[in-house]
């Protein structure tokens, strides 16, 4: 059982999918191991974006690198969580504001080389300034390039989740070689690349509408994950996909 599948009572006797975030907003604090463990895979997912803003915004490499450490220290201690919006709170919105609170305080810049002993949260910061580097040189405010970053990393995320399926279903060379259609990018002929999977042109159609598919769903449910109200699931794909129609380098 999945977070996404569990389903969760709210006031007022109405059900809808538990997902990561509002595992975590509905603990209020992430002691609990569920909503901790929620938590951290969250953090693990999204840390990149914040990097990104954090480096827009004229930070230095290592301040930006030892900012976002610390500040997920922060929110795995519990801080910033009492403002989450508990009805209508989206994970997104939550991680910026918050950020822009943390670095607005003068005291914890200071102290961050100083915490973070205790905190369990495996993040590949350095990594962070390699993919930056690769960022479109234009002039571009910190908050686009956060949200053009979160977008990207939601479609990273759920083609991730997709490869992983056919990796444990002994076909990660299909995926490779069928992933192109996703996007709808690919212009290679079927009857081409339907022989070199060794299979026929009408199975191959019927496979890529069944990735298509899965990965729709699998959209929806990474998205479900980043909210804590199952209404913000449609205002939030529209958010993402008018983020990156709006993004030529993507």
């Amino acid at each position: 059982m999945t977070d996404s599948d569990t389903l969760h009572s709210v006031p007022g006797g109405s059900r809808f999918p538990t997902t990561r975030w509002t595992l975590v907003v509905a603990a209020g604090d992430p002691r609990p191991a569920e909503a901790r463990s929620a938590l951290i895979a969250l953090c693990e997912n999204y840390w990149y974006p914040l990097y990104a803003y954090l480096r827009r915004r004229g930070y230095a490499a290592d301040q930006a690198q030892d900012l976002t450490q610390e500040f997920f220290v922060r929110v795995l201690e519990g801080k910033y969580l009492n403002r989450a919006d508990r009805e209508r709170g989206r994970f997104r919105s939550f991680l910026l504001t918050s950020l822009k609170s943390f670095v607005a305080d003068e005291r914890d810049r200071q102290q961050a080389h100083k915490r973070g002993g205790g905190a369990v949260v495996s993040l590949e910061l350095s990594s962070g300034e390699a993919r930056y580097q690769c960022e479109p040189a234009h002039d571009e405010t910190p908050e686009r390039i956060f949200e053009r970053r979160w977008a990207l990393s939601v479609l990273d995320r759920v083609v991730e989740k997709l490869r992983e399926q056919f990796v444990r279903h002994g076909r990660p060379e299909h995926f490779e070689r069928l992933k192109v259609f996703l996007l709808g990018r690919s212009d290679a002929p079927y009857e081409e690349l339907a022989r070199e999977l060794h299979t026929s042109e009408g199975a191959l159609k019927v496979a890529i509408q069944r990735l298509r598919k899965r990965y729709r769903e699998l959209f929806r449910k990474e998205i479900a994950d980043t909210v804590t109200d199952p209404a913000e699931v449609e205002s939030e794909l529209r958010f993402l996909a008018a983020v990156l129609t709006c993004d030529p380098k993507r």
